[in-house]
């Protein structure tokens, strides 16, 4: 596979010759820089190693965290021991940042604006003492000039690299200044085993095997491209993808103004025929214009004239329905009448009803009185005819005959008692000469205020009240 080179002297391209090999490995960059640009990991990152990255720059700090999750990032600077130290930054040109003063000043001479910051400092031997676990596979060092201090911070004999890159000219400069720092690495079992014009490549003693794959310059045989032209080669790839679906496009645009031309040549065809029909139509229409019109104006009259049935039939209808409101009152009127008379109806019938009764009734007090006459008359020529009434007449002569005056009294003065026994009385003339003739003397006979009202007993309430007055003096009668 095609290794992608970010580094900007390949020097990841020498590397991954010696140490491709090994899988999921571990690196220590000081100096870090960005994630991306003239990153000596990057290549090892996109194949799955991991490592410690020590950047003290905010910006570069801040990208490393967001590119690099599984790398430690750590925002200080390495040294010869831990503190802080003021980091010289030139913004116009990236990874120049160095904490050697005198770097500072020959940037500052050459017209370069240098911003200054104070950063922690802690040594490689401190750091690999709290994050590294297990073999450092190689160590890349690029401070600017302060390499010599980071050295003094790095226990070679504990921690051993495998391969150790170390920058080692001045910055800006082919001008080598290895020859400060070189002695702490061959002092420490390390020899040097190529330099690549920027940087020197330094093997461990017990990896010397790893010497020969770093003993030529990267070439065509590494099978490898910058990033640089691999984007250059993608954006073209991009571009002849893009003009390829644009000619693919632009084919089918022709295809379909070719298809739309002949589309629109039949469209012009069928319009033509269209047009001849529609001035047919027109003339048919201006033909039967006049005729609709000569139509129209029967129409207008005919619809006039139903105007006017409508306005006679509307009228007409007012008329009904004020007809039957009249007709409803007056229904109304009728109704209350009827029930009027109904009323009245039934009043009658319920007084003729009463009248029957009163009827029947005299009725049968007549034919009671008759019967009580005859029984009377009776009697009274019993008693008349009999010794004893005839002895006795001077004595009833000197009697208290009160009780007889009150009863005839009382017979006499109820007209009701009167109509009944008038006709009797004109069936018998005997017995009503007597009658007559006894009232007479009686009437002579009774004071004023004799007649006094008696207690009537149950049974004979039923009796008139002349009826039981004469019943009441026969009876006084027979007890003398």
């Amino acid at each position: 596979m095609t290794l992608i080179s970010y580094a900007q002297n390949a020097e990841d391209v020498l590397l991954w010759r010696a140490l491709g090999h090994i899988k999921n490995g571990f690196y220590i960059d000081a100096g870090a820089n960005d994630p991306v640009d003239h990153s000596v990991t990057k290549a090892f990152y996109d194949a799955g190693w991991h490592g410690i990255n020590i950047e003290p720059l905010p910006g570069p700090h801040a990208a490393l965290l967001a590119q690099r999750p599984r790398d430690i990032n750590l925002a200080l600077a390495a040294g010869a021991g831990d503190g802080r130290l003021t980091l010289f930054d030139i913004p116009a040109v990236n990874g120049w940042a160095s904490p050697a003063p005198e770097v500072a000043e020959a940037h500052r001479a050459a017209g370069f604006a240098v911003a200054e910051l104070t950063v922690l400092v802690r040594t490689l031997a401190g750091i690999c003492a709290e994050h590294v676990q297990g073999a450092i596979h190689f160590l890349k060092i690029d401070v600017e000039g302060f390499e010599a201090e980071v050295l003094r911070g790095m226990d070679l004999k504990r921690w051993r690299p495998w391969i150790m890159l170390i920058e080692a000219t001045r910055p800006g400069s082919r001008e080598s200044n290895h020859q400060g720092w070189e002695p702490l690495v061959l002092a420490h079992g390390y020899r040097l085993a190529w330099f690549d014009g920027l940087n020197r490549y330094y093997v461990a003693d017990e990896h010397a095997e790893l010497q020969a794959a770093l003993s030529v310059q990267p070439n065509v045989f590494d099978d490898f491209i910058s990033h640089h032209l691999a984007h250059a080669m993608a954006a073209t790839e991009e571009a002849r993808a893009a003009r390829a679906r644009a000619e693919a496009q632009a084919a089918l645009a022709l295809a379909q103004a070719e298809e739309q031309v002949a589309q629109a040549g039949a469209q012009a065809a069928q319009a033509a025929r269209e047009r001849d029909e529609a001035r047919q139509r027109a003339a048919d229409a201006v033909a039967a214009s006049r005729e609709s019109s000569i139509l129209s104006n029967v129409m207008f009259r005919k619809f006039d004239e139903v105007c006017v049935r409508v306005q006679l039939a509307q009228e007409a209808k007012l008329a009904a329905e004020a007809e039957l409101a009249a007709l409803r009152e007056s229904t109304l009127g009728a109704q209350t009448e009827i029930k009027l008379l109904r009323d009245t109806a039934l009043a009658a019938q319920a007084d003729a009803a009463q009248a029957r009764e009163a009827h029947v009734k005299a009725h049968q007090d007549g034919l009671r009185a008759l019967m009580w006459a005859h029984e009377l008359e009776h009697k009274l020529v019993g008693i008349e005819g009999s010794r004893m009434w005839r002895l006795n007449a001077s004595l009833r002569l000197l009697g208290d005959g009160a009780p007889l005056r009150r009863a005839a009294l009382r017979l006499s003065a109820n007209q009701r008692l009167r109509r009944l026994l008038l006709p009797v009385l004109l069936r018998f003339p005997r017995l009503g000469r007597r009658v007559a003739a006894s009232l007479a003397a009686i009437r002579m006979q009774t004071p004023p205020g004799a007649l006094a009202p008696a207690l009537v007993p149950d049974e004979l309430r039923e009796l008139p009240v002349s009826a039981r007055a004469v019943l009441a003096d026969l009876q006084r009668q027979r007890g003398a």
